[in-house]
C-alpha cells in the first residue's frame, strides 16, 4: 500500500498516523482553561475589586466605618460612593448608629463628606452625619459633622466592621406607631 503525498508516492511504512490519546487531549484542555484565567480581563474577576473595608483603609479611613453586611458598592470617577445593604439596620459605637439600604458620601483620602443614609442617636434624638472626617489619624481620632455640632471619637471604636442588626428597626418603627404602648 502506498500513500501520495504532493505527487510522490512513499511507502506506508515509513508514514506513522497516531491518532491523539485521551491523556494529550486532557493536556490540551487544561492548558487552555489555565490560559484563559490567566488573561481574563480584571473586571471578570470578583477579586478585581476590594472590599468596602479594604477601600476605606486605602483612603485612610477605619475599615469598621460601615457594617459587615455591605451587600455591594460603587465608586464612581468623581469620588461619589455608594454603599448597599440588604436592608437598613442599627449598629452601636459609641452611641446607636442607623444605616439606611443605601448610603452615599463623597470619599477622598481621610474623609466621607456629604454623608447621605446615615444617623447618629445623640440624647434621644436621631440626627443625620452630614460628615466623617480623619484629619491626623496619629490623632486616634475621628471627626462626625452631625450638623448642630462636630463629636470626635476614638478610631479604636471602628477598627473592625460592625454586625447591623435589622431587628432593632422593628422595635423603633412599633414604638413610633403606638407610642407608650409600643414600650410595654
Amino acid at each position: 500500500m502506498q500513500i501520495r503525498i504532493s505527487s510522490m508516492a512513499v511507502p506506508s511504512s515509513t508514514i506513522k498516523i497516531r491518532p491523539y490519546s485521551t491523556k494529550q487531549h486532557l493536556h490540551f484542555f487544561l492548558f487552555i482553561i489555565i490560559f484563559s484565567f490567566l488573561f481574563l480581563p480584571s473586571s471578570f474577576s470578583s477579586a478585581s475589586s476590594p472590599s468596602i473595608h479594604d477601600l476605606l483603609v486605602s483612603r485612610g479611613l477605619p475599615a469598621g466605618l460601615l457594617p459587615k453586611e455591605v451587600k455591594s458598592y460603587t465608586l464612581s470617577d468623581n469620588g461619589t460612593l455608594e454603599v448597599l445593604l440588604d436592608e437598613p439596620c442599627l449598629t452601636k459605637y459609641e452611641n446607636r448608629v442607623f444605616f439606611d439600604s443605601v448610603v452615599r458620601a463623597n470619599l477622598s483620602y481621610g474623609s466621607l463628606i456629604g454623608v447621605v443614609g446615615l444617623s447618629q442617636e445623640e440624647l434621644f434624638l436621631w440626627l443625620p452625619v452630614k460628615d466623617i472626617i480623619v484629619n491626623d489619624p496619629t490623632s486616634g481620632l475621628i471627626l462626625f459633622d452631625i450638623g448642630l455640632a462636630h463629636k470626635q471619637l476614638s478610631l479604636s471604636l471602628f477598627e473592625d466592621p460592625p454586625l447591623c442588626k435589622p431587628q432593632g428597626i422593628l422595635k423603633n418603627n412599633v414604638r413610633k406607631e403606638k407610642g407608650f404602648e409600643g414600650l410595654r
